[in-house]
């Protein structure tokens, strides 16, 4: 039997898996409910008991990457018991938090059997860094809602107008407070939480909406384009946070696409070899290229870009790309 544990996570993505596996039948082991870190927690510490109770040999038990303090001990579980486990990578904190080395990161990973990564590059990275295990590449997050897109034709606006939805403190996005500028020529519809007092009061180029739910925002956008940048600034992905683009694949180019828009990455992130080649965006080197690379877009190529991620928006509600990854990990264990 195929079995996980669920945390009830603020993590978007960790809950659309759990909710994928819910659908695909398997066992969910997770014990006691509850809110905040105590609870987290105790959910935990029990859950390893219920999961020393309930394995079997021939399970298969899927953990989400990172799952604090019990990563570990699930495995030893499991191969107690005579189950095997597949990991799904979701952050890695050799990049996220920078409070594991390589070196360790790969000595914990190394107790499951098999690793599900978001790419190539990071798979690459893993096999640089001494990692053994078979390792199966994700592609994409898929991305789950009730909601879906308008299917009429949409017609580009007379400013190609951009959207980004997300964090928006200048912490971690200070390069949305240069768009205005880098952007002159086109329209940029900004969504989130964070802004800093008063700086949208000189943009002309922007106009801030404030926080929306994933789902209105599905049922609802009228951009021409969903924007995936991060870092300090609009020349290039840069920072902690901008270079991490370089190994993960971003959630929010999952929930753009399921919405049905088109996407723009950086040419050098870890997403843009996939997003250029199915034809769902354009890759850029810096967001000063857009307006003149956006203008010279015609409608009946745009509207390619725009089937194919209408296209992809039902496998992502779907599961696809998860179902199609646990299934290549499943047969490596054989």
């Amino acid at each position: 039997m195929n079995c996980y544990i669920s945390m009830d996570s603020p993590n978007t993505a960790k809950r659309h898996v759990d909710k994928m596996m819910k659908g695909m039948g398997f066992r969910d082991l997770a014990v006691v409910e509850g809110k905040g870190k105590a609870a987290t927690f105790f959910r935990k510490l029990f859950s390893m008991v219920h999961l020393w109770l309930k394995l079997k040999q021939g399970d298969v038990l899927v953990i989400q990457y990172p799952f604090k303090k019990f990563f570990v001990t699930q495995c030893k579980i499991a191969h107690m018991k005579g189950a095997k486990t597949v990991t799904l990578i979701h952050d890695l904190g050799t990049f996220r938090r920078r409070k594991l080395t390589a070196e360790q990161e790969i000595k914990r990973l190394s107790h499951t059997d098999v690793i599900i990564v978001h790419n190539e590059s990071m798979n690459q990275w893993l096999v640089e860094h001494g990692c053994k295990r078979p390792l199966v590449n994700l592609d994409i997050f898929d991305y789950l809602s009730k909601e879906e897109p308008s299917s009429e034709p949409h017609h580009l606006s007379e400013k190609p107008t951009i959207v980004f939805a997300g964090g928006i403190s200048r912490r971690k996005t200070s390069f949305i407070y240069e768009l205005d500028s880098a952007l002159d020529g086109c329209h940029f519809d900004l969504y989130g939480s964070g802004l800093e007092k008063d700086a949208e009061k000189e943009w002309k180029n922007i106009d801030y909406h404030g926080s929306i739910d994933s789902d209105e925002f599905i049922r609802t956008a009228s951009a021409d384009w969903g924007l995936v940048w991060d870092g300090d600034t609009t020349n290039g992905c840069s920072g902690i946070w901008g270079s991490y683009l370089r190994i993960n694949n971003p959630h929010k180019a999952s929930f753009y696409l399921r919405a049905g828009l088109p996407v723009i990455v950086w040419k050098e992130s870890a997403m843009s070899p996939f997003i250029t080649s199915n034809h769902l965006g354009i890759a850029v080197n810096s967001l000063s290229e857009l307006p003149e690379k956006l203008k010279a877009i015609s409608q009946a190529e745009y509207d390619e870009y725009k089937q194919a991620a209408m296209a992809i928006k039902e496998k992502l509600n779907e599961g696809y790309h998860f179902k199609k990854a646990f299934e290549k990990a499943v047969a490596l264990m054989r």
